[in-house]
């Protein structure tokens, strides 16, 4: 299987990895987060993920397009930690140009500071 179950209940249903202001640091809440999806990559012989890096609307173009990418580097890095072939994995960056909400305070600016996990073939 190179995509995981749809089940909702299953903790590879979360995809999400917030961050706190201009932060690539992954919270301790993330885990088994991160935990669950390197298993199933681990135990994958096909699956790959493509790890997309967001940022809020503050800051340039250039930085949030850099900070993305560390975000997305910094979760890449966690999996390879927990053993995941480094070909399995993509990090790539949006910067701030795909925003899951687009109002300008912070509520919608902690949304948009994110690394979404993608499965290739989905």
């Amino acid at each position: 299987m190179s995509t995981p179950p749809k089940d909702v209940d299953s903790p590879l249903a979360k995809r999400i990895i917030y961050f706190d202001y201009d932060s690539s640091v992954i919270k301790d809440e993330y885990r088994d987060l991160i935990q669950a999806h390197a298993e199933f990559l681990n135990a994958s012989k096909e699956g790959k993920a493509v790890l997309q890096g967001h940022t809020d609307e503050r800051g340039s173009r250039d930085y949030n397009l850099a900070l993305g990418q560390r975000r997305a580097e910094s979760v890449q890095q966690a999996f390879t930690l927990l053993g995941v072939d480094p070909r399995k994995i993509e990090a790539v960056s949006f910067g701030e140009e795909k925003p899951t909400n687009e109002s300008h305070d912070e509520a919608a600016w902690s949304q948009n500071r994110r690394v979404e996990i993608y499965y290739l073939g989905e």
